[in-house]
This record gives structure tokens, sequence and C-alpha cells, in this order.
């Protein structure tokens, strides 16, 4: 395919913006609130270095892979794949992974929307002081209002969907580009000061232990204390879950970053791009829990309270702390960036085909696209309240719960790996060697080994995890 095609929808300013909306996609509710509790469930600081093997094993390769598969097509995932189906004569099955990717992220936005919503009525909440001085009873009965509230979810779930779509109506350069630019680093900004804010109100030194110092046993073996007695056996489940936080924290397989990358300047190396990313995801990780943890300690708090640590855990420390009202504030700002920023890689792959097989121009396209978002996540937003009872489960899920496993433990999975086996095994060597713009040296070599025969176990090894299975 001649590296003249260029995209209808516009390209990046430079290399710099594409990996700012890459990390901006990448970077969300899944650093900043999934990460640090899971660490926290699993040992710390062993469970951070396994967790980086995995990022290297399956993250670096199957973006590569992704990015490239953009690049080359220059169009929405639909027809990037449509494309280059035709361009390497491949089944044309293949032309669903396209498909998958564009109907995945869809799915996602649906309720990713409802819960970045309580992330922006905290911030109005923290902000109005409701935490100080709060104890355990009072803050989980502010979150328990929340939920009980379907006019209030309904309320912060259409504001968010508001905010998400008035970006992607601008197109490339004037809405995702001049928010990506202005987003990312503040987010960056507001995790190096609240960085600062543990350093000097939190445990910080027990915090920073907690993360960097490795504790393999805690990892690789799961002990019990019976009778005074301690006996220990093998675990792999942490080991499964770095997997799959690895895979899933990079946006891989939604059809965000393929679209992402058919707006990346053609002289860009791919590689190295990438790399970036990986750095900065992992870095933004890395710096929520150390923002995270020492105030969690310092206030007696458990670092494995599981998903309520930011919700339900965290504003009691903001409450009982100096400055815990401004920083308790500015910690939900950074929450309700990093959703905004992924959100809106999330509903570009189906604007961007609206566009391109419709017509449409990008305002009603976004319109369309973020309106039955809405309408679909309105099951995810009664799923807490009216719904949530065994008559509105479907295989004993509610609407929300369903949905969340569907995408997680399925689609997503699914979607990486026929990504790399599409990559690694369908198009030619000499369509990624010269798209990757490597040469056919070491570097290449590595990254078809790795797409090829690593990656894709690794990723069924996560789906099984996912399903039960192992």
């Amino acid at each position: 395919m001649p590296d003249t095609r260029g995209s209808i929808h516009g390209q990046w300013s430079s290399r710099f913006v594409f990996i700012l909306a890459a990390v901006g996609s990448a970077v969300g509710l899944g650093n900043i609130w999934k990460f640090p509790y899971i660490t926290g469930e699993n040992g710390g600081g062993a469970f951070v270095v396994v967790y980086l093997v995995c990022i290297a094993l399956i993250g670096v390769p199957i973006m590569m892979a992704e990015i490239l598969i953009g690049r080359r097509g220059r169009r929405s995932p639909i027809n990037t794949m449509r494309a280059l189906v035709a361009e390497e004569k491949a089944h044309p099955a293949w032309r669903w992974l396209g498909w998958l990717g564009v109907v995945t992220g869809f799915l996602i936005l649906s309720y990713y929307s409802v819960v970045a919503g309580w992330a922006l009525a905290y911030v109005f909440r923290a902000g109005a002081g409701l935490f100080t001085g709060a104890d355990a009873g009072a803050v989980s009965t502010l979150f328990g209002a929340l939920l009980d509230s379907p006019e209030s979810m309904l309320a912060w779930h259409t504001i968010f969907m508001v905010m998400t779509m008035a970006v992607v109506a601008r197109g490339v350069r004037g809405g995702l580009e001049r928010a990506v630019t202005l987003l990312m680093p503040a987010l960056f900004v507001l995790l190096v000061i609240l960085v600062f804010y543990a350093l000097y109100e939190g445990d910080f030194a027990r915090g920073a232990a907690f993360l960097f110092s490795p504790d393999f046993d805690k990892v690789f073996q799961h002990c019990e204390v019976e009778a005074g007695v301690k006996s220990c056996r093998f675990s792999g489940e942490p080991l499964l879950i770095a997997l799959g936080h690895a895979f899933f924290t990079l946006s891989l397989g939604m059809g965000a970053i393929m679209v992402y990358g058919s707006y990346m300047p053609g002289n860009a190396s791919i590689a190295r791009a990438t790399l970036t990313i990986v750095v900065a995801d992992t870095v933004a990780a890395l710096l929520a829990g150390l923002a995270i943890f020492p105030i969690v300690f310092a206030n007696g708090l458990e670092p494995a309270s599981g998903p309520g640590l930011i919700f339900q855990t965290l504003p009691i420390a903001f409450g009982a702390m100096t400055g815990g009202h401004l920083f308790g504030t500015l910690f939900f700002v950074l929450l309700v960036f990093a959703a905004w920023t992924s959100a809106i890689s999330l509903i570009e792959p189906a604007v961007a085909w609206l566009v391109e097989n419709r017509g449409m121009a990008r305002v009603p396209a976004a319109l369309a696209v973020g309106a039955t978002a809405w309408v679909l996540g309105i099951g995810s937003v009664l799923s807490f309240n009216l719904w949530s009872g065994e008559s509105f489960q479907l295989f004993g899920k509610t609407w929300f719960d369903l949905i969340d496993y569907l995408t997680a433990n399925i689609l997503l999975p699914l979607g990486g790996l026929l990504i790399a086996l599409f990559a690694g095994w369908v198009m030619s060597r000499a369509s990624s060697c010269s798209e990757l713009r490597m040469g056919d040296g070491v570097g290449y070599r590595t990254w078809r080994f790795l797409v090829r025969y690593v990656s894709p176990w690794l990723v069924v090894i996560v789906f099984l995890n996912a399903i039960g299975l192992i």
C-alpha cells in the first residue's frame, strides 16, 4: 500500500501529538483506579515486576501490531481491515476484526461513561467538603446514595457523554489533538502534585517500599496459618492478573489504537512511539500508586481494599488530612481527565466509520454514536438500583456486570489475539517490515517472533483465565 495514502479525517501534527493521544487512550481508570488496588491485593513490588515483564511480552508487540495495521490502512478499523484483507489476499472473514474492535469500544464506552460519572460527581462532593472529617460509615453512605439514585447517576452519565461528544465532534486537529495536548500534560502535572502531597502528608517511605520492594513469595505462593502451622502452596493467580492487566491497560483490541494509528504521520517510528507510550502508561500507574499508598498507610487503611479503594477508602483519608479538601478535589479531577481522554478514543472508531461510509459530518456522527452509547448506558445506571434484583439479571449478572464481563473477558482478548495473528501470520513480511520502518534487523525479527509465537499464547492464557477455565 503506498505511503501517500492519507486519512480523510486528517493527521496528527507530529509524532509527539500521536504519543499524547495514544497515552491518553491508555491512561484511564485502569491506571488510576484499578492498578493501585490490584497491586495492593497481590503483593506490592513483586507484582509490579511481574507486570512489567508481562507488558514487554504482550503490550509492546501487540500495540506495535495494532498501530502498524491502522497506519497501513489509514481508515476506520472496519475499512482498514477491508483494505488490508484485499491487499494481503487474505480470507474475507478477517474483515470482521475491524467490526470487533469498533463494537467492543462502543460497548465499553456505554458503561465506562457511567463509572466516569462517579468520578465527576466526586469532584463536586470533595469540593463541597463532604468528606472532611467523614468516617467509613459516612463515606459509604455518600457512595451508596449516589448508586441508589438513578436520576443522579443518569445526570452525571449524561454530562460526561456530552463532554466526550463535544471533543470528538470537532475532528482530529480541532478536537482530539487540542484535547490531548491540554489534558495529558495537566494529568501528569496533577499526578506529580499529588505525589508531593503524599510525600509530605502521607507515610511515603512505607508506600514506596510497598510499591517497589519485591517479595516474590507473595506472588507465587499462597500461605495460610492453621493451628499455628504455616503452609504455603504455589499460586499462579497474581501472574494471571498481571498478564490480564498488562493487556487491558494499553487499550488494545478495542479499535482505539488502530484508529489513532491511522492518523499517525508516515515518517514516525512505530517502535519508538510504542515504547514511549508504554513507558508513559506505566509511569502514570506507578505515580498513581505513589500518590495513593502513602495516604492509605498514613491513615491506617487497608491497601488491599479492592475496587472501593478510590471511591470509599481514599475519601476517608483525604477527609482526615491537612489540605485534604483541596487535594481530594484535585485527585478526582485527575480521575475525570484520565477517563475523558480514554472515552474520546473509544467513540472515535465508530464516528470515523460513519463519516467514511455514511457521508456524515463529524458533528452528527459524534451525536449519533454518543447518543446510542448513552442509551445503552442507561442499563448500567439502573443496574445499581432499579434493575439490581435477580428478576432483572441475565446469566446471574446485572446489565453492567454482563457488558463488563463480555468486553473484558471475551471481546478484548479475542481482538488482541486476532490482531497479533493478522500482523504476524497474515500480513506479509514485506508489508509489516516496510510499515514498521525498522529494517530486517534484530529489532524487527524480535517483534515478529514475539507477535507470532509468544504474545498470542499469553493472550490465550489471559482469555482462559478470564472465563474461568484456568
